[in-house]
């Protein structure tokens, strides 16, 4: 392989600028080559033949939504390992993946790739997940750096931004997942107050100077204006090659636009990430089977669906005679995108097969099933309407699958509404009106308004988009041989008219909220219940859990946290825990509560188990814009232990003296 030093001039010019739209330049053969994929649910690998392109069938996952809704990063781990082995299959030595952007605004249509409005527990489980990909020796593109929360205008747009805000919210995803050391990361569209992301010299600073990161710096697609601008600023591989933009390149290089220390920077950091994905790969390959890693998807719904209301109907009783409506319950090969959003993580479905119907006959149970509402009309269909009017009526539980889908939640476009079509919300109050029970099952990437129906149903089971095997995990669930755990990754608010319009300007966007996003702004409210539907940490479970024993230990270093759960019920079952912090009487603005902890585990049936979870003081610091770092004032503050960021269950006290932790 050739070193920095014996690259000419051009050639470290057409280095950093890729060879097409998937590899990195090889020079016919002189440099090994990097192949890189979409994308975080499911490799999106395309092929050309005769001038056509078409996309290889693949395991598809469970949207990286429904994983942050496990609250496990042995499962986000898991899932990183099962896709290093589809890229062994595929070639592809860095997967483009995972997006750790902040769920700022419910409408982006691009949410089902992203974790959290929480900063923790994405950054966790995007870490997670990166060990997963890596420790099989697959690289990862950590993704999208940064402020890309909505997708109107992103190629243009300027998200305006406060230093704090950035630091305690936007940054720190990214901070917490460079401790996986990925080996590149990519820049988002947008601009941040003013300046292009690919530009973004402040930013890539951060990145390298303070987080850590030691790898290359990657354009999202056609994200780089100026070659030469973003080479000073830091960004290594403008992806995919542009002949205008080289051509300029080469122009600004000779005008001096780029500095030879520049450039050298760039292509020596994009030598060494083509030199350390194949030493990564180095006496590994595949682990497991296509069978084994659609089993892994399957654990992911298992865990990421969540029960967000149980009025005693579910788990449904043996052999009960079911009425099942709605399109998402049964699509057809032909229309799987309605069961995963669009874009450049859209994966073509190896197992080409979603049946809920069947697959709750095969569990006992007698079912008729009527679609009722077109696939892409808005229209309640008249005549299998009225069926399924007579099949609810007639059977002893009505299961409605209502949902989004990729004509709804996809790139490069946001939601207009977060309520459902009105014509699936019809199909649910007409068919609960005349049922006996009624369970709605919601297929989406993304928070859904169902202020409109959910008086009407008995139960609702948050599905997501659930990936291959997914039909199987939601009849398991219904009947009660899977024992539902999954807690929201973010805030169910209703759909209303808020600041937010007011505060995009055409090219602008005005994060004027600061650090009151999701359950950060609406937990201070004393009239919260008025905003959110569904809190953030929210999730139902078959079995019920007391919280009990909150002990605290404090030294110099922080505070240790224990606690146990006990299970009450006769079923074993899983329960994520939060930890929150509070600063009782900060010296600045601070949310009412931040997550700091939290954890997953089994408990088996009457059993409980303890958990011990270690809070340094990182925990109860801010980022101080005075002193540009982070700053731990003396104080008392209050951690709270609970089911969810709005039940909490056991609280305490500590205060922070000349930098030492005393209990209360």
């Amino acid at each position: 392989m050739k070193t920095l030093k014996e690259l000419t001039a051009e050639q470290k010019l057409r280095l950093i600028c890729g060879k097409d739209a998937w590899h990195t330049e090889d020079f016919g053969g002189e440099l090994p080559q990097i192949f890189v994929s979409d994308g975080p649910v499911g490799l999106r690998t395309m092929r050309e033949d005769r001038g056509e392109w078409t996309t290889i069938p693949a395991v598809a996952f469970p949207s990286v939504q429904l994983l942050a809704n496990t609250w496990n990063t042995a499962l986000a781990r898991g899932t990183g390992e099962a896709l290093a082995d589809e890229c062994y299959d595929r070639g592809v030595d860095i997967l483009l993946a995972p997006g750790v952007n902040i769920k700022r605004d419910a409408h982006n249509g691009r949410n089902f790739e992203y974790f959290s409005e929480d900063p923790l527990l994405a950054g966790e489980m995007a870490k997670g997940y990166i060990e997963g990909v890596q420790g099989r020796g697959i690289g990862v593109c950590l993704k999208h750096f940064c402020c890309n929360n909505l997708e109107y205008d992103r190629l243009h747009q300027s998200s305006d931004v406060d230093e704090r805000t950035l630091r305690e919210l936007y940054y720190r995803p990214f901070e917490i997942a460079c401790q996986a050391k990925p080996v590149s990361v990519m820049c988002s569209y947008n601009r941040v107050n003013g300046v292009y992301a690919s530009e973004y010299k402040k930013g890539f600073d951060v990145l390298r100077g303070e987080f850590g990161f030691d790898g290359a710096v990657i354009s999202d697609w056609f994200a780089v204006r100026s070659r030469a601008a973003s080479a000073m600023a830091g960004l290594d591989l403008e992806m995919p090659f542009s002949p205008e933009n080289y051509e300029q390149l080469k122009a600004d290089y000779t005008a001096g636009k780029l500095s030879d220390e520049a450039l050298d920077a760039c292509a020596g950091r994009v030598l060494e990430l083509i030199a350390r994905c194949k030493r990564m790969q180095e006496g590994k390959g595949a682990k497991t089977s296509i069978p084994e890693r659609a089993a892994a998807a399957k654990s992911v719904a298992a865990e990421g669906m969540v029960l967000l209301k149980n009025e005693g109907v579910l788990p449904l009783s043996a052999g009960e005679a079911l009425s099942v409506c709605g399109m998402y319950a049964c699509p057809g090969k032909e229309n799987l995108g309605m069961l995963a959003g669009g874009g450049s993580s859209c994966v073509v479905w190896s197992e080409q097969e979603f049946d809920l119907p069947a697959r709750l006959r095969e569990r006992g149970h007698a079912v008729s099933f009527e679609g009722a509402v077109g696939i892409d009309r808005p229209e309640f269909l008249r005549h299998e309407g009225r069926k399924a009017l007579l099949h609810a009526a007639e059977n002893g539980v009505n299961i409605v699958c209502v949902g989004t889908g990729n004509l709804v939640e996809y790139e490069d476009g946001d939601r207009r509404s977060l309520r459902l079509p009105a014509a699936q919300e019809r199909l649910i109050r007409e068919t609960a009106a005349v049922a006996a029970h009624t369970v709605v099952v919601v297929f989406a990437g993304a928070a859904v308004d169902m202020s409109d129906w959910e008086g009407c149903a008995d139960a609702i089971l948050y599905a997501g988009f659930p990936g291959m095997g997914g039909d199987a995990v939601i009849a398991d669930i219904l009947t009660g041989a899977v024992c539902p755990s999954g807690k929201l990754s973010e805030s169910f608010a209703f759909s209303c008219v808020d600041e937010e319009e007011e505060n995009i300007r055409i090219g602008v966007t005005r994060y004027a909220e600061g650090l009151g996003v999701g359950y950060r702004g609406l937990g201070g409210r004393s009239n919260w219940v008025d905003f959110v539907e569904f809190p953030f940490g929210f999730g139902l479970s078959y079995a019920s859990f007391a919280y009990e024993g909150l002990t605290l230990a404090a030294d110099e270093e922080g505070v240790e946290v224990r606690f146990a759960v006990r299970n009450l019920s006769e079923i074993c079952a899983k329960e994520a825990v939060q930890v929150y912090v509070k600063e009782c009487a900060p010296l600045v603005w601070r949310p009412e509560k931040e997550l700091q902890a939290f954890a997953k585990e089994e408990i088996p049936a009457g059993g409980s188990r303890e958990f011990c979870i270690r809070l340094n003081s990182r925990a109860f610091s801010h980022w101080s814009a005075a002193l540009d770092r982070w700053q731990a004032d003396d104080g008392v503050f209050e951690i709270q232990v609970g089911a969810s960021s709005a039940d909490i269950r056991l609280r305490a006290k500590v205060r922070l003296e000349k930098g030492k932790f005393i209990v209360l």
